[in-house]
């Protein structure tokens, strides 16, 4: 049987911040370590928000990235891509306008990709998380 969607449903229709707010909850769901939402839109051609978080194991870092595509699946998306799970040091997620780093924490801490984008506002994941409250830096 095929499931037809309503168009106010279809995944196209979610707004690059309602699809952040979707994987911020899937990490923070299998507790996801340190996570940061960095907002890029103004300086990524490629992508609006950066979610990094990290898992204490490379099976927490799996189990993370399982649950980020797993919340696309359910609202009717797949990633672009996904590179890294079966290592589990670092697995990148393309969800296309959101873009999802799942390390291990030492491989985050050498690639420090905050850094790197210190110049993207870090967004205050109590506000994306709560729908009614619009996302503050």
């Amino acid at each position: 049987m095929i499931k037809k969607t309503s168009p106010d449903s279809r995944p196209d229709d979610l707004s690059s911040r309602e699809k952040s707010r979707i994987v911020v909850a899937a990490a923070l769901d299998k507790k996801a370590d340190r996570p940061v939402l960095l907002d890029v839109r103004t300086l990524s051609s490629f992508a609006d928000y950066f979610l990094i978080c990290s898992g204490r194991s490379d099976r927490q870092v799996q189990a993370i990235a399982d649950a980020i595509v797993d919340s696309q699946k359910r609202i009717g998306r797949r990633p672009l891509g996904v590179e890294g799970h079966a290592e589990g040091r670092w697995v990148l997620i393309d969800c296309g306008d959101v873009i999802v780093h799942v390390f291990h924490e030492p491989v985050r801490e050498f690639y420090n990709l905050e850094k790197l984008w210190y110049n993207a506002p870090r967004l205050d994941l109590e506000a994306s998380l709560n729908h009614s409250v619009p996302f503050s830096s």
